[in-house]
This record gives C-alpha cells, structure tokens and sequence, in this order.
C-alpha cells in the first residue's frame, strides 16, 4: 500500500489504488439473511405505527418486516416498492435515523430502533437480484406526458405514469440519468454503479423513453412542451450554487462541493483526482459532509467543516456528523466565511465567530484563520432558469396540492418545487403523488 504523500498543493495519488479501494468500499454492508431474520423479529408491528407516518412515502413498514420474518422477502420488497419505486437507494441513503427509525417504539423503549433502512435494503437487494420487475402497465391511454429531469422525483413520476399506461418522455440534461443519486451522493453510500442498476431496472416497467442532452431553457422550452403533450412534469432538481459573498472566492481550488462530489462519483480512477492536504469545507447540510469525508479518504491529511450555526441547527443528522467525526474530520461551528487568503495561491479561510441575539444570527469581531490549499463550498443550490409564468415561492416553484404549478397542465416536484425536504425519499414521494394527480386530471 502506497503511503500519502506530503504536499502543500491540491495534487492527485496521495493514496495508493489499494486504500482507495478499502477507503471507498460499502459504508454499511447489507445484512445477510440471518441477520435480517434477527433484526426482523425486534419489531413489535405496531398496529398503529409511528414509523409509517415518519417515512414521507409511507411504506407499510410493520408488514415489510413481517414478510422479511416469515421467509418472504420478495413479497416485503414489492410492498417497499409499490410506494417508493426507489425503495432501494433510499436505503442506502435515506436518514431513517431522523425519519422511521426515530419514531420507532424501540427507539424510545430502548433506545435501539429496529433497522428499518437495513431491512429494507435486504429486501429490495433480493427482489433486484431476481432481475424482475413486479409492476406491470395497464392499458394504453394514448396519453404521453413530458417529465423534465431524471432524478428521483421525475423518475418516480414517469414510473408511476407508466403503470397507469401513459407513455412518458424524459428530458434529462446530463449523460446519465439518475440525478441526484448518480452524481451527488458520497460514493460509499451507493457502490457497484447502483444508482445505474436500479435505472435500468426501473426502466423495465416499459412506455418510458429517456432523452439526454436536453436541458431546460437551452435545448428545450416549457410552451414547446405543453404544447406538444398533455401534461409536463417539472423535476429538474437546483442546477445553480449559492457563492459565499466574500472577498478571494474566485481563488484558484476554492471549488463547489456539489461539482466535487460529481467528479468523484464518474471517475474511473480515484488516484487520479486532486485533493489537496488542508482541505476545508464550508456548510452544514449532507453535502458538506459528503465532500469532507471523501476528501479525506481520498488523502487529505486535514479536513474540517465549519458550519455558521450550531449543531443542532445543522441539517446534516447527528448520524452523519458523527460518521464524519469518526473518519477523521473535525466540525467546527458558529463561525461564518469573512474571506479566502492567499497571494496567488490559496493559504487559507478567515472566520468570524457568530452569535445568535434576539433570533438573529450576528458575526462578531472575533475572527481566526483555518490554514488551506482548497476550500469546498456547500452552502446550498439554487433554481436556474425559471420558464415565464411559473410563479415562485422564496426561491422555488410555487405548488399546491399534489404538485400543480400556477401554469395548467404543469406540475412539479423535488428539490425544484417549494414546501418539501430536500431529500431523496420526499421527492419520491412528490414524483409518484403529482403522476397520480396528472393521471386523475387527464382521465376525468
């Protein structure tokens, strides 16, 4: 195994091919069936219970983990996957310790939660190693809708259409589709191309045909679109990233965390990808966890997060600070960005301490300065290219009911569209909920 390297530059091959590997490899292993037997057998299906109400997609949890319990794992996952198609990558990265797993009666009896997200992860892993598809179409409408991104809510839409027998073309501006979970998860919490496999196998539904290349605005046009098919569902996610606002942001290596993430995620050599050996990262959502963590396992030497609230106000879960912790990272927290240092090259980022008076959060006068040779922003993502007549809320799509926009015929969801949580499983949720509106209001 190859030892790091010492550099004060951001540089590739600070780790040999072999930690890499090691580094990289699935966080959280699957469960083998007799650990999922075992696990099973700890819930108390709850007849009433609060782990349904907690998941955004409602999955019927007590009788997934029931049929895992007596010998029927395909039939566990087809439950999973009748309410969210994606049932498989959101057990990989769905935060069920602040969502399912929280609101298990374990959890507040013992605090130990049955393992909801593993359960679920062994039984939609089972159903896909089968390479079948447990859905079928119904009849032909002769209705084709348009769904704008193929990321998990425009996927979860178009699948949802597909089933009640529309056709659905999918205009996706990247080469691959999968959006978020292809490009902007950590690599070890989706290994061996999964979000690819899961596509692929979602696709087998039939009636759904994915163009590339088409980006919103450029390629393609909203009137366009709702003139040409009967519906069109809007889920292009946030293609912009807030800037910092402070004085050396344009510095060579003071990067955005999303297009760090992205990069990691379609390299085919992790050796080739330079990182630097001071590394600090700006944000406090699972982003910034993501881009601290991998580049740490991708050889930095030091790497903290600085976050401009507390911990609790971070979105990112306890979990997932503490697995960053754990792997090396240090978090620091109420301080906020005031500058990036450097004559030429980047040396550093200076902050100021914050304090929260009267609600508000002030930055005081008390500042430091964080050594650095490359600096990660992740501090959000914003709405590019708003089509004219949508109207917005805050910066987001305005929507009500299951999706329905200001403009007729035009819906949306996910991180694109106003009032849910920017997470996998809520725009899931969205998705598969505005295809059934679009189908209510296009069949009478």
């Amino acid at each position: 195994m190859t030892a790091p390297q010492r550099s004060d530059g951001v540089m590739p091959g600070r780790l040999g091919p072999a930690i890499l590997e090691q580094n990289f490899r699935d966080a959280y292993p699957p469960l083998n069936p007799h650990e999922a037997t075992v696990a099973a057998d700890r819930c108390y299906f709850c007849h009433d219970a609060p782990c349904i109400t907690a998941c955004p997609t409602e999955i019927d949890i007590p009788l997934f983990i029931r049929q895992i319990a007596t010998g029927t794992p395909k039939a566990a996952a087809r439950t999973i996957l009748s309410q969210n198609i994606l049932g498989g990558m959101c057990a990989r990265v769905c935060p069920t310790e602040t969502l399912c797993e929280q609101a298990c009666v374990r959890e507040a009896a013992e605090g130990k939660p049955v393992e909801i997200g593993q359960l679920q992860r062994f039984a939609t892993d089972q159903l896909m190693a089968t390479g079948a598809h447990p859905f079928q179409r119904a009849a032909p409408t002769g209705k084709t809708i348009a769904v704008v991104g193929a990321g998990p809510a425009g996927l979860a839409c178009a699948h949802r259409l597909a089933m009640h027998g529309h056709d659905v073309v999918i205009f996706e501006a990247k080469p691959k589709g999968g959006g978020l979970n292809e490009y902007g998860i950590a690599a070890y919490k989706s290994t061996e191309d999964f979000a690819q496999r899961e596509l692929d196998w979602l696709l087998q539904i039939g009636g759904i045909d994915i163009r590339h290349g088409q980006r919103l605005g450029v390629a393609i046009s909203l009137p366009a679109l709702q003139t040409e098919y009967d519906a069109v569902f809007l889920g292009m996610g946030l293609g912009g990233v807030n800037a910092l606002g402070v004085p050396g942001e344009d510095k060579d290596h003071a990067e955005d965390a999303v297009a760090f993430i992205s990069d990691l995620r379609q390299a085919d050599d992790l050796a080739a990808l330079p990182i630097g050996r001071r590394v600090v990262v700006i944000g406090g959502g699972m982003t910034a966890i993501d881009a601290g963590v991998q580049a740490k396992l991708l050889g930095a030497e030091d790497v903290t997060i600085v976050y401009r609230r507390g911990k609790e106000a971070m979105s990112a879960s306890d979990h997932e600070q503490d697995h960053a912790q754990r792997k090396g990272v240090r978090l620091i927290y109420n301080a906020a960005p005031v500058g990036i240092e450097g004559n030429g090259r980047l040396t550093g980022v200076t902050f100021a301490y914050t304090e929260t008076r009267d609600g508000k959060l002030v930055v005081t006068d008390d500042t430091f300065t964080l050594p650095a040779d490359q600096v990660f922003k992740a501090i959000g993502q914003t709405l590019e290219g708003v089509p004219d007549g949508l109207k917005l809320d805050g910066r987001k799509i305005a929507v009500s009911g299951a999706g329905a926009t200001s403009l007729d015929g035009v819906w949306a969801g996910g991180d694109c569209a106003a009032g849910g949580d920017d997470l996998t499983v809520t725009a899931v949720a969205e998705g598969r909920d505005a295809a059934d509106d679009i189908h209510r209001s296009l069949m009478g």
